[in-house]
């Protein structure tokens, strides 16, 4: 399978809130993850963040990403992923339901090591999202 197919299968399982156990098998183990959003700092593995996606989607039930962009650079082994996520916080969550909606630009640098995702990045601007949902 090619790196942008492992991308595609990891990003469609991760952004729908599968969890690790979905999205395991195009990763690498001990798979790192980074972002430059406080929301995310305690994060460090992919499999740390799978999971919070897919908790994500309990305060946010109609959470879904609208694909923008889609990137192989085969000769450094990475995917880049462009896209914006959609929701309205309806369900409690970390705070009360707010009814708010949530329409978030993001970005994904999967990186790979072989034939499976070795570390990703993930470019978002969480303080903007948060105010969007009445969390800031």
């Amino acid at each position: 399978m090619s790196i942008e197919a492992t991308a595609r299968q990891f990003f469609e399982a991760c952004d729908t809130g599968k969890g690790w156990d979905a999205c395991k098998e195009y990763c690498h183990e001990d798979a790192t993850f980074s972002a430059q959003a406080d929301t995310l700092s305690e994060l460090n593995t992919l499999e740390g963040y799978a999971d919070w996606m897919q908790g994500l989607l309990t305060p946010i039930p109609d959470g879904h990403y609208e694909l923008k962009s889609f990137a192989t650079d085969n000769e450094r082994g990475i995917v880049n992923v462009f896209a914006v996520f959609h929701g309205t916080h309806s369900v409690d969550g970390p705070v009360p339901a707010t009814g708010e909606k949530l329409a978030a630009d993001y970005v994904y640098a999967m990186e790979f090591d072989g034939d499976k995702i070795n570390h990703m990045t993930k470019i978002w601007n969480d303080a903007h999202s948060l105010k969007q949902l009445g969390w800031a």
